[in-house]
């Protein structure tokens, strides 16, 4: 069932997104090479205590960690370590949620350190475009599946390659709602979309071809030619005045990949 959510619940979302997008704009600030992807977990959970909110995902489904730090080649659910500690030319993509007084924010993005390739620059840039042509699509009236398409036809067009395995989502009073989100298909197709949707958009594109493993942690989903991958991710609420989008931050692909 998929719930539409009334104005002040979608203000409760707008103030955990907003956490959300703080957090991350402050772990962009510390990404550097030296840094372990478990110092930024810690930096994550001190950041949302302060903000007297809970981590989404510390616990979900058994997953450890508060933070999603996955560096290079893993595509999503990196588990931060004090042993994997960045290193110039990587890219990190960071995938972040808190809950507070019951509703959910979740967004990601993927990071330069230090000096990073044209080849890894333009990955990240294309993903976060296609994100936002995905997000023009979320209009009331139109299809879900015109999000999905918008998303596939930006990143395919430029020669990378969609995910299949991992889709955004619902979101609210629980962290995965209805309805699935694909980032790949024909328009035109699924739900109608209505004011009063919270829908999280994540496109995960990688460099060379769409498969993925997922390793021995249970966790980890590394592309399976071992290429780059890159992640972005908005929750944005449908609205009779076209998408809004909740977990807007200070630093966009334009302030980090020049």
């Amino acid at each position: 069932m998929i719930i539409l959510r009334s104005r002040a619940e979608i203000e409760k979302i707008k103030t955990s997104c907003a956490i959300v997008a703080e957090i991350l704009d402050r772990l962009v600030e510390h990404i550097r090479p030296g840094v372990t992807t478990w110092d930024l977990n810690a930096i994550s959970e001190e950041l949302t205590s302060k903000k007297h909110a809970k981590p989404a995902f510390k616990g979900y489904h058994g997953y450890p960690f508060s933070l999603c730090a996955s560096v290079n080649e893993e595509v999503v659910h990196g588990m931060p370590s004090k042993h994997r500690r960045l290193k110039d030319g990587d890219i990190i993509g960071l995938d972040y949620g808190v809950v507070l007084d019951g509703y959910y924010g979740d967004a990601a993005l993927t990071v330069p350190v230090g000096e990073i390739s044209r080849d890894a620059a333009s990955l990240c840039t294309v993903t976060e475009e296609c994100l936002y042509e995905g997000i023009r699509k979320a209009v009331s009236g139109n299809r879900l599946s015109d999000i999905s398409h918008a998303i596939q036809d930006y990143v395919e067009k430029r020669g990378y390659s969609v995910v299949r395995e991992f889709v955004g989502h619902g979101i609210g009073q629980h962290l995965h709602e209805s309805p699935q989100v694909p980032n790949y298909g024909p328009p035109g197709k699924g739900v109608r979309l209505k004011p009063g949707m919270v829908l999280a958009i994540e496109p995960m594109i990688n460099a060379g071809a769409a498969e993925v493993d997922i390793l021995e942690d249970q966790w980890t989903a590394v592309t399976r030619d071992r290429k780059l991958s890159a992640h972005f991710e908005h929750t944005i609420a449908v609205t009779d005045n076209g998408p809004i989008i909740l977990t807007r931050r200070k630093n966009l692909f334009t302030k980090l990949y020049g």
